[in-house]
């Protein structure tokens, strides 16, 4: 009998198409830029339970709590953590509340200025603070508020008051008009259409503009460094520098514990009001009828 010899199969390679490159491609820059997240992240959280923490990422060989025990005291933690709370938070009540108070009559008024003013709104978000401290600091000079809380608390809320208007009024077009008008013909003033029926139902805005007010106004370094003199008025960052010791030397494992307290008030706020980003404006069955 005669065998039949089997050609060997032979592979053949597909290639790849076009758009499976491009998402190739898509998720290797996604991976680099999550590596460059990642990396900071980890860095921070390993170096607070290391003694001897360097720059390098690197496991703890013995993890302790020592540098937390460093940092947790009044003069480093506490205190300025509690002006930190003080000034941003009064500082964004301040912001947010000027911020709706300005955005209504530009959401619900139409004005031939309404465009040019909002313009000049969005160009002064662009200036940076270095730019205008040294004027502002002479005028703090001159009407005594240099070293005072509510002072720096005001300049606070003032620079970030421009780009809080802007987000409100966007926040505040999708409110329909409707309502207020038949709030109107109940009898309700503007400010209790505002205060009542407007504010309510753009929760979710309002809560996005405080949030995004309290993250920018709690790392704010500069103005406070420049504003405040007494050590026992700095916020927490500016007293971060107590951590960097003299001639170059860092307590990067102190550094990277009181980072991760520092960033505690935020992520505890942005947690208990998480609920209401998702909520939107419950408009489903107001304007029917």
């Amino acid at each position: 009998m005669r065998r039949t010899q089997l050609a060997p199969t032979r592979r053949t390679h597909i290639p790849l198409t076009r758009r499976a490159r491009r998402r190739l491609a898509a998720d290797a820059a996604l991976l680099v830029v999550a590596a460059a997240f990642v990396l900071p992240l980890a860095w921070l959280v390993l170096a607070s339970f290391d003694d001897g923490a360097t720059l390098c990422v690197r496991v703890p060989s013995s993890p302790t709590l020592d540098n937390f025990s460093a940092v947790l005291t009044d003069e480093i933690t506490f205190t300025p953590m509690l002006n930190s709370l003080v000034l941003c938070g009064s500082a964004t009540v301040l912001t947010v509340v000027c911020a709706a108070l300005a955005a209504y009559p530009l959401s619900r008024y139409r004005s031939r200025f309404n465009r040019p003013y909002l313009l000049t709104i969005l160009f002064s978000t662009c200036l940076p603070i270095t730019a205008v401290m040294v004027p502002v600091y002479g005028l703090f000079v001159q009407v005594d508020l240099v070293d005072t809380v509510y002072g720096t608390a005001l300049f606070l809320a003032t620079s970030q008051l421009p780009f809080a208007i802007w987000l409100m009024k966007n926040f505040m077009d999708g409110v329909p008009k409707v309502l207020e008008e038949a709030a109107w013909t109940d009898g309700a003033s503007m400010p209790q259409t505002l205060r009542r029926v407007v504010l309510p139902l753009m929760g979710p805005g309002a809560t996005v503009v405080m949030i995004y007010t309290f993250i920018m106004l709690w790392g704010n370094f500069f103005v406070p460094f420049m504003l405040l003199l007494s050590p026992d008025q700095l916020p927490a960052s500016v007293t971060i520098f107590t951590l960097f010791g003299n001639y170059g030397s860092v307590a990067y494992g102190q550094l990277a514990a009181f980072s991760i307290l520092y960033s505690t008030p935020v992520l505890v706020l942005y947690i208990l009001i998480s609920r209401r980003l998702g909520g939107g404006f419950a408009l489903g069955g107001a304007v029917k009828g």
